[in-house]
């Protein structure tokens, strides 16, 4: 049986790991339990919570609110309804009108990742895409959320290539544990996703976004000069201080449930890239 050369991430972290990644304590993550922000979780065989990618998206949100200054009745207000409301005074109505003003959680994002996105019709930013960018701007920072921003203005702006999406997302989604890592299907999934990349890749570079990254990278070298000797590396976060975690602890805390058949998908796709590479 083939072994994937991808390292496999957790299917779930303990909570160190999980308040690592997030910025925060484990005292604080059981605060959010005991105040009913972050619902109880899978406990293993000696009762210890174990944190699923839901829970991680959950905590990261509450972590960036919290952060944001905003009240504990109106974080849980925020994850019972679409947006906050009822919220007219104190620290937290600027936070509670800036959500508003640009689009609900993506206003938490860094300024310069909800300056990509704010112009986008609303509804056509889906929340998934929301929490995807969360975890890239935990782990790359902003200037890296920002870029990868790009990705999802065209799938909002093309109906169609969002439909492909779907559909490459589904493939993966039905490799789970009962495929081998050798069923045909998982060669196919691949060539499904790799043929949407190059779409995709098309549509942006067709769009000038490609341009606007290279102006967007340079005017953010000239107005962060230490990150752009590395003080922003992989796993500095949203800029705002937290401790800093590298791309492969990163890797190894952040929880996806993926199986060995979807991880030699994601092995074989970046393959089929590496042999349209112009380096190849």
């Amino acid at each position: 049986m083939h072994s994937s050369l991808i390292p496999l991430p957790p299917r779930q972290v303990e909570i160190g790991d999980a308040a690592r990644l997030a910025g925060t304590t484990p005292e604080a993550i059981r605060r959010c339990h005991e105040s009913g922000l972050l619902p109880e979780t899978a406990r293993d065989g000696e009762g210890h919570r174990r944190y699923g990618y839901e829970d991680m998206i959950r905590l990261l949100w509450i972590h960036k609110m919290l952060d944001a200054g905003m009240a504990v009745d109106d974080i849980r207000e925020v994850f019972a309804a679409a947006a906050p409301a009822g919220v007219d005074s104190g620290r937290d109505a600027a936070v509670v009108q800036r959500m508003r003003t640009v689009g609900g959680r993506m206003g938490l994002l860094s300024d310069v990742v909800t300056g990509r996105l704010k112009g986008l019709p609303e509804g056509l930013l889906r929340q998934a895409d929301l929490d995807s960018l969360l975890v890239i701007e935990r782990i790359f920072g902003p200037l890296g959320a920002a870029v990868n921003a790009g990705r999802y203005i065209a799938l909002a702006a093309h109906p169609g290539l969002r439909e492909e999406s779907d559909r490459a997302e589904a493939a993966e989604e039905a490799l789970d544990d009962t495929v081998a890592v050798d069923d045909p299907r998982v060669a196919q999934a691949a060539a499904e996703r790799h043929a949407f990349e190059l779409k995709l890749d098309a549509v942006i570079n067709k769009s000038g976004q490609a341009q606007s990254d290279k102006a967007l990278i340079d005017s953010w070298d000239a107005q962060h000069p230490a990150a752009a000797e590395g003080e922003n590396a992989p796993g500095h976060g949203a800029g705002g201080g937290e401790k800093r975690v590298s791309l492969i602890e990163a890797i190894g805390m952040m929880p996806y449930d993926y199986s060995p058949a979807r991880l030699r998908c994601m092995e074989l796709t970046g393959e089929l890239a590496a042999r349209e590479s112009p380096a190849s």
